[in-house]
């Protein structure tokens, strides 16, 4: 257990540039925290809606590449789906640096120039009601300015009852997010096989749920740029004379995908998400805006895991109880058809979720604050060192139900 307890270092770190490359002490951590994983057949990223929350998933995948654990699957949703496409569209050692470099980018502001570092550290570092007060007003600018290289408002604004084409129903353009992603992003390399990708999004017309899988469709900019196409502030994306929306309108987490892909693997799955369902009962209406996001869009992660886990019970113990049958009865139908339904393949879930902070309000989705957002990324590096270093929680299940979840917040209250 070693290798494991090595990984909790420092839990703050700058969210500053770099060059990809590594000490050759830090790639023999690497090393040496890969080699101790049990065989899984799949390592999974799985990434959540959840707008300017989504830095704490950059984290992860920080604390995750530092410990040389690389997923071969990764699946996100929304934003979730913007940051699986620059770590899919790059090279292992360059995902980071480019990770930073989108998250340094829409930070700022899309018009005007943004607070020296010295004057935003100062106001966010300050008393209470000062670092609230100024992320509010930063969370104001990205609705009356837009954020640079993701999203600009539309001028003039579209008026409500005026037909146009469905590209241009919001009040936002996404075109500059496009502009980014094709700049940070190989879209060769997500096409390439190297790794699985998917990204889920609502088809407008249908009200149905859609996967773009990289082992089905050719990805482009626009398939990620779908997936968070949240209305009435982005508009619906077009994809081969299909509209799409964002897939958090139907669920905010695809790790159903995941764990029911066929043929089964056992499977270690990485689940980031940005909105807790543990949390205060408001006392305000500001905070029941907020608390109402936290349980729409947390729910439905609750109840993916819990049927999960039910049903990978019933299928190990189908398996065990067949294993009892007598050879000559193998042969009969119902036998068969158990065999098909049953597995032994175990599933192991970290869920890494972010925990809002007393400088969270109702607009902590679209409150892209440097700071805010380098508070985010520390979290997010420090909560996945913290997971990683537990004993145990990266073997393989041995229970009955060849599943088990891990939370750092739940399981060491």
């Amino acid at each position: 257990m070693g290798e494991r307890k090595a990984m909790r270092v420092r839990a703050s770190v700058p969210i500053t540039a770099d060059t990809g490359g590594q000490s050759k002490a830090g790639s023999a951590a690497r090393v040496a925290a890969s080699s101790a994983l049990p065989p899984y057949q799949t390592i999974a990223l799985v990434l959540q809606g959840g707008g300017a929350l989504g830095a704490y998933q950059a984290g992860v995948y920080e604390g995750l590449h530092d410990a040389g654990i690389e997923p071969n699957w990764i699946t996100g949703i929304s934003i979730g789906a913007i940051n699986t496409a620059i770590i899919a569209g790059n090279a292992p050692e360059h995902r980071v640096s480019r990770l930073k470099t989108f998250w340094n980018t829409v930070c700022q502001p899309a018009y005007g120039l943004p607070l020296p570092p010295a004057v935003e550290h100062a106001l966010f570092d300050s008393s209470t009601p000062v670092r609230t007060a100024f992320t509010a007003m930063q969370a104001l600018s990205a609705i009356v300015d837009g954020q640079k290289g993701f999203f600009v408002p539309r001028v003039p604004p579209p008026l409500p009852f005026v037909q146009g084409p469905p590209s241009a129903a919001s009040w936002y353009d996404t075109a500059p997010l496009k502009a980014t992603l094709e700049r940070l992003c190989d879209f060769d390399r997500i096409n390439s096989g190297e790794t699985r990708v998917s990204v889920a999004a609502v088809n407008v017309g249908t009200g149905n749920f859609a996967y773009f899988d990289n082992q089905h469709t050719k990805l482009r900019a626009e398939h990620f740029i779908a997936s968070g196409s949240l209305p009435p502030g982005f508009a619906a994306t077009e994809i081969d004379g299909e509209f799409y929306w964002d897939g958090g309108l139907m669920s905010n987490t695809p790790l159903s995908e995941v764990i029911q892909a066929s043929p089964r693997r056992d499977t270690l799955a990485f689940q980031v998400d940005l909105w807790s369902a543990r949390g205060p009962v408001p006392t305000n209406l500001t905070d029941v805006q907020g608390r109402m996001k936290d349980i729409q869009y947390s729910s439905r992660t609750r109840l993916v895991t819990d049927m999960m886990q039910h049903s990978q019970r019933f299928r190990h113990v189908l398996r065990e109880v067949l294993a009892r049958v007598a050879p000559e009865h193998r042969s009969d139908p119902w036998c068969k058809l158990a065999e098909e339904l049953s597995s032994s393949h175990r599933y192991n879930v970290f869920q890494l979720i972010y925990s809002d902070k007393e400088f969270d309000g109702n607009y902590k989705d679209y409150q892209f604050g440097a700071s805010a957002m380098q508070s985010h990324w520390t979290c997010g590096l420090r909560d996945i060192r913290d997971s990683l270093a537990q004993p145990g929680w990266l073997d393989m299940p041995d229970n009955d139900a060849g599943f088990v979840t891990h939370d750092i917040h739940r399981d060491l209250r």
